[in-house]
């Protein structure tokens, strides 16, 4: 059942639990995100990047995911549309059946992005749309490090401003979190303080973005037989967001988190598994199939892990 993601986040932040945002960039990345739901009761969020969109086609996606919530019909599906800047396209998907979208001026001047978030809101408001928005920036570890990371952590007080000045349903914050596969050179280190304070004063849902864990056992697969490709040293420093430290997020007020680049890695670990074990196969379905398994299984561990409910 097609639904707001406002409606999931508000059920979400009553019940102290988490709704999962994840990425899809292609069939089967949806099946196994939708099995993973029906198999574990959970409410979901597939979420689409402007990348995502131009690839597969704004007309194709929202089809393929219509027809998803129809066959999974007991099922509180979110359509959401991940990082959105281009104001067209945001506009695009607002009339055209995503149920969410975040406008995201994360790295724009403070007073440009409450413009163009209060743009995007009285045109989602008409259609009941849900918005989402972020404050303070997501960067990867390479871009920074120490100190200078919390420079792009998002500031209390101005969030209080911006949520009153915008009306947005759900605010995406930076805590300590990046995109990629690269979040942190050892132990997850997050803003728990910081997190809290800026739920005490929004009482709103909130949105934890780059949470990806990076599984051990999904890399393994992945560096399996490497040496024939020659990229043994490929994510080999890859480490991500432990899920300890999700689960003191959730705690302190995290509705919602987001993960991609888990997904991306099981795809890629499930094609290359079957590549070196059925060397003879020139189907591509039975590729797909062991990807999309994979897929399947990193999605209902994290489902179980933000302690989702129907």
């Amino acid at each position: 059942m097609l639904v707001t993601m406002k409606s999931l986040l508000m059920r979400a932040q009553k019940g102290g639990y988490a709704v999962g945002a994840f990425n899809i960039d292609n069939l089967e990345g949806l099946q196994a995100v939708m099995q993973a739901a029906e198999e574990t009761k959970s409410p979901v969020i597939i979420a689409t990047s402007e990348s995502t969109i131009q690839y597969a086609g704004l007309e194709s996606i929202k089809a393929l995911v219509h027809i998803a919530a129809e066959e999974h019909s007991k099922i509180s599906l979110a359509l959401h549309l991940d990082h959105g800047k281009d104001l067209s396209l945001i506009k695009r998907c607002i009339d055209h059946g995503w149920t969410s979208v975040m406008f995201d001026g994360s790295l724009l001047p403070y007073e440009e992005n409450v413009k163009k978030t209060q743009t995007v809101v009285s045109w989602a408001q008409a259609k009941g749309v849900t918005v989402e928005a972020e404050l303070g920036a997501l960067k990867t570890e390479e871009d920074a490090r120490g100190a200078e990371r919390e420079v792009l952590f998002t500031d209390p007080k101005q969030a209080v401003d911006f949520v009153k000045k915008t009306g947005i349903d759900a605010l995406a914050i930076s805590i300590g979190t990046s995109h990629g596969p690269f979040k942190f050179e050892g132990k997850t280190v997050l803003d728990y303080k910081r997190l809290k304070e800026i739920k005490r004063l929004t009482r709103m849902p909130l949105v934890l973005h780059g949470a990806s864990g990076i599984p051990a056992k999904i890399v393994s697969i992945i560096h399996e037989k490497c040496e024939n490709m020659n990229d043994c040293k490929r994510l080999s420093s890859a480490h991500g967001v432990s899920s300890s430290a999700i689960k003191k997020a959730i705690a302190c007020g995290i509705n919602k988190v987001n993960i991609g680049t888990d997904l991306r890695l099981a795809f890629t670990a499930g094609v290359r598994k079957a590549l070196i074990d059925h060397g003879e196969e020139y189907d591509e379905r039975e590729f797909l199939k062991e990807a999309r398994a994979l897929v399947k299984q990193v999605a209902q561990e994290k489902m179980l892990l933000f302690k989702n409910k129907k």
